[in-house]
């Protein structure tokens, strides 16, 4: 494999909650600990990097990469409505520094999935006020912060909430056993089980002090309305950012499959790429940078979505093992999108660490190309550093370069 251009981006990724174990005010904790709740286990101590970041950070420099794409918790930085933990702040502060002083640049990542508990009390991502309040958050963290950093994604996968709002419409043509088959969705969900999802709803609405129907955490089934939302929010964080920090490069992050369209899926395939990315191009215009997330493809006939060829790998997560889809998808990009393009996340979940080798060998080889081609790629983030919590499928999936037990948390 050719060496990457000099200051290209090659590191790995992690999120808050994911990793970090321990974060109580999030909407997260109260849905992981509900009697009857969706997800397999809670997060607890996740792997504790909130603690051992310093060693982590050091594993990630030794690997020889150069780069560390993290998320800052709001739920952390600011755990009750106006009042802001000092000494969070402070604790970012150290991770940035750890960052500067193992020669890694620090990507950050202002929201990845989780909120604070009274964010969704109070309406969540369908509330208008919701645009205000996270960016006076992103303006409070990066007044204090800024100058440590260079890059900032606004909002981790803006456009989850529609990816899983298809993932239901594919459901209803596929029965729930086969819900990898469609190409699913890139995100840990467990919807095994509809009785327990509708007592998980009962008690989230007790625990949030509203109604069932009106739970709107970032990954609810996002409405058109919580759509715009979203991404005026990323606008609104980036602009006010922006104002006091004019050096930063901010961006968000969009969860992109590689939509391949068989004879007669042309329309249908088409219209995925819209819902998935082309309409947000209004949104992204005066980013710095986008960035891009990708897994797997997503293959279309006349019917619809289908499932991967006969016999194709799977990941441990149930969709097909695809490393060209990344290259893929940056092209797709790139034939609309002319700003720089950082992949903020790719990686597979396997316990074959050989076949992760290969994945990552097969899927650089792809990032390469398009740097042949003149394409603007700046950096390269596998997902993840470490083995860490995959949402409502707990710690079973392990996509990490570093293997964790969590026994003794030993690296």
């Amino acid at each position: 494999m050719a060496a990457f251009p000099k200051g290209f981006l090659l590191g790995a990724a992690t999120a808050a909650h994911q990793v970090e174990g321990g974060n109580i005010h999030s909407d997260y904790w109260v849905m992981e600990n509900l009697p009857h709740s969706m997800f397999t286990e809670p997060s607890s101590d996740a792997v504790d990097h909130y603690n051992r970041y310093e060693e982590d950070i050091k594993l990630l420099a030794d690997a020889g990469l150069n780069a560390y794409r993290f998320s800052i918790e709001w739920a952390r930085i600011q755990p009750k409505p106006g009042e802001w933990a000092n000494e969070e702040i402070e604790h970012y502060r150290k991770v940035l520094e750890c960052c500067r002083a193992n020669g890694v640049v620090p990507i950050v990542t202002m929201h990845h999935f989780s909120s604070p508990k009274w964010l969704i009390s109070q309406g969540g991502w369908e509330s208008s006020e919701t645009v205000t309040l996270f960016a006076a958050y992103c303006e409070r963290v990066v007044q204090a912060l800024g100058g440590l950093m260079g890059y900032i994604c606004t909002i981790n996968e803006a456009n989850m909430g529609l990816q899983l709002a298809s993932l239901m419409r594919d459901m209803k043509r596929f029965r729930p056993s086969a819900r990898s088959e469609t190409g699913d969705v890139q995100v840990g969900v467990n919807i095994s089980d509809s009785g327990r999802i509708a007592l998980s709803m009962q008690e989230a609405g007790e625990a949030f002090g509203c109604d069932s129907r009106g739970i709107n955490t970032f990954l609810s089934l996002r409405t058109p309305e919580g759509d715009k939302l979203i991404m005026r929010a990323h606008e609104a964080a980036r602009d006010a950012m922006k104002a006091v920090c004019p050096h930063l490069k901010v961006g968000v992050t969009l969860s992109l499959h590689d939509l391949q369209a068989l004879a007669g899926g042309e329309e249908a395939a088409a219209k995925e790429w819209d819902e998935e990315f082309s309409h947000y191009l209004y949104a992204i215009k005066n980013d710095d940078f986008l960035g891009v997330q990708c897994y797997t493809r997503k293959r279309f006939n006349a019917v619809g979505a289908i499932g991967p060829e006969e016999g194709a790998n799977r990941t441990q997560m149930g969709y097909e093992d695809y490393p060209l889809a990344v290259a893929n998808v940056v092209r797709a990009v790139s034939r609309v999108f002319t700003g720089d393009i950082i992949i903020t996340e790719n990686g597979i979940a396997t316990s074959d660490d050989e076949r992760r080798v290969m994945f990552i060998k097969e899927a650089l080889a792809g990032v390469q190309s398009c740097l042949d081609d003149g394409l603007n790629v700046k950096g390269y983030m596998y997902w993840s550093l470490l083995d860490n919590f995959e949402w409502q499928l707990g710690f079973s999936k392990t996509f990490g370069l570093i293997t964790v037990d969590r026994v003794t948390q030993k690296r």
